[in-house]
């Protein structure tokens, strides 16, 4: 299992679909998920720090977590099949672990709010990753603006 470190959010073209990128921290591997609009939008505004006027879905869970005493311990990338990415997240209720499948999109939206790890499986990397040995750094730096001056408008 590797830590991976979330890019960020960007759109793919021509399809115009939405991906979130996670980084293998200790490696040299790109994991790029393939991501609903809303989810896209969750983890770009989670990502900045942008706070909405009302909770949306995934900080409303968050706020069920935090007021239950319910702790996340990670989000693992646990499985692909048939071009599907699955997920696991770990909580932590009254010291018993409890594991819950969800969509990584979904489950990576939680962790930027709760500060939790990203892991991946090694299967799921060995078949999906893209090995880069150095991202050009005009293409990082293109990427982080995207990041920066994104709305929720340009996922619909």
């Amino acid at each position: 299992m590797h830590k991976m470190t979330i890019v960020g959010v960007r759109i793919e073209l021509p399809a115009n679909q939405p991906i979130v990128l996670l980084q293998e921290e200790e490696g040299d591997r790109f994991l790029p998920i393939w991501i609903g609009s809303f989810e896209a939008t969750a983890i770009a505004f989670a990502l900045q720090g942008v706070e909405t006027p009302r909770p949306m879905t995934h900080d409303l869970f968050k706020n069920v977590l935090d007021d239950l005493s319910v702790g996340m311990e990670q989000v693992v990338i646990s499985d692909l099949i048939d071009g599907t990415f699955y997920a696991e997240i770990t909580f932590e209720l009254n010291g018993a672990r409890h594991q819950m499948s969800a969509r990584p999109s979904d489950a990576i939206a939680l962790a930027v709010r709760m500060e939790v790890p990203v892991f991946a499986e090694d299967k799921v990397l060995d078949e999906a990753g893209i090995p880069m040995e150095a991202p050009e750094e005009d293409e990082i730096e293109r990427f982080r603006d995207f990041l920066d001056h994104v709305e929720p408008k340009d996922f619909l």
